[in-house]
């Protein structure tokens, strides 16, 4: 039996993946960068000091990396005040595998709009772990924030299964060792190659269930 499930937080739980893009692409347009279609997809699993570098160096904002990270911060927590784009049964879906298996987070997402993000939705209290790539060394595709969730949850990556839905996210739990969930973004897909290194995909996180987790 799988002992924990960790999910991803953005494209897994939230619809948030257009409200980064938003934010980012108003920031890059008022500092004068340049904004481009692939932006999003290339910093989507990035900790916050990658693409907020990224941000600097590629998009040409010229405020310094840790300027931006700041700006974009407050601005994605200012949208989730007005408003929190769950997923359609992601919030019953953390509640069914938490009532028989240990519960984690690895998210791309700043510690900040982690904790905003569970504390509003009502469910902080159901992980035992929750980790942002900004505390680790590598963000996603890099196995890392897959293997502190693990460590914090005090599992063996071989005994958790990570719930993901983009390339980076995918390929970041299959380096650790985790069995893999994919609900593919369908705004911004994965890669071919990315979901079918996933054990099982879903349609829908209303589909996550104890059985699928331990296959």
């Amino acid at each position: 039996m799988t002992a924990a499930v960790v999910f991803d937080l953005d494209g897994v739980l939230l619809v948030s993946e257009d409200v980064w893009d938003e934010v980012r692409e108003e920031l890059a347009r008022e500092r004068g960068g340049r904004w481009s279609d692939r932006a999003q997809r290339d910093m989507m699993g990035m900790s916050s000091p990658e693409w907020s570098r990224y941000m600097h160096d590629v998009v040409g904002v010229p405020d310094p990396p840790d300027a931006i990270n700041r700006e974009v911060v407050r601005r994605m927590l200012e949208r989730y005040t007005e408003r929190l784009p769950l997923i359609d049964g992601a919030v019953q879906a953390v509640r069914r595998l938490a009532e028989r298996r240990s519960v984690g987070l690895a998210s791309s997402s700043n510690r900040e709009i982690i904790e905003r993000v569970l504390e509003v939705a009502g469910i902080a209290p159901l992980f035992r772990a929750t980790v942002s790539s900004e505390e680790v060394a590598r963000g996603k595709p890099a196995p890392d924030v897959y293997l502190e969730a693990a460590r914090r949850l005090e599992v063996d990556p071989a005994r958790c299964a990570a719930v993901e839905d983009s390339s980076n996210g995918i390929r970041s739990a299959r380096a650790a060792g985790m069995r893999v969930v994919a609900i593919p973004n369908p705004r911004y897909p994965p890669d071919p190659d990315a979901v079918e290194g996933a054990d099982i995909v879903l349609g829908s996180i209303a589909e996550l269930t104890p059985s699928v987790v331990d296959g």
